[in-house]
């Protein structure tokens, strides 16, 4: 895989119009495969092995709420950065998750190619099924490179997506609480 990466980073390269043998690019293909492939690392990870057992039993049956996890991801349309921080709450039903867990499967679905609005989906999908909470709430605020540095070329314009499940969705008071502890010292 990493070859053929390499490969199609030469041709790039040649394609708009550099030398691919010139000092500074001559290991430049090698060293795009090799980012490409750490940024789209969330391909090779499974999610029992992020979780790895770290859910335990607990009597705790208020909201926790892990909050401004910085992201980093590709854009499927145009392999350009989007960048920003997600959200992620719960409220458990008997079992908790290991507080570094969350951020890991952040990571390991914004490590794909994606689209803001189904990373904010698959991340709040995961946390239910791992959980089993009566209810997940999800966050996201990006800065898109796409938007950015092409096409509108907006500097200050973010995007926000939410998934809301169970108590989140159903009960106005714990989405408004949800909402409320998250933007805290955002203003």
């Amino acid at each position: 895989m990493k070859d053929a990466m390499e490969a199609h980073y030469r041709a790039i390269i040649e394609a708009v119009g550099e030398d691919s043998e010139r000092d500074g690019l001559r290991d430049t293909p090698g060293r795009a495969a090799r980012a490409m492939a750490f940024l789209t690392r969330g391909y090779q990870q499974q999610i029992d092995d992020i979780v790895n057992g770290a859910v335990f039993e607990s009597t705790n049956n208020e909201i926790v709420i892990v909050r401004d996890i910085e992201l980093y991801s590709l854009c499927e349309h145009h392999l350009l950065p989007f960048i920003g921080r997600a959200h992620v709450a719960y409220l458990p039903s008997g079992k908790v998750i290991g507080l570094s867990k969350i951020p890991r499967i952040v990571d390991m679905f914004a490590r794909r190619l994606q689209i803001q609005e189904n990373l904010t989906q698959q991340i709040g999908e995961t946390i239910q099924q791992v959980t089993d909470a009566r209810g997940v709430g999800v966050v996201i605020e990006a800065k898109h490179l796409c938007a950015m540095m092409r096409g509108v070329e907006k500097q200050n314009s973010s995007m926000t997506t939410s998934w809301m499940h169970g108590r989140f969705r159903d009960d106005p008071r714990t989405r408004s609480e949800f909402l409320t502890l998250i933007n805290r010292g955002n203003g």
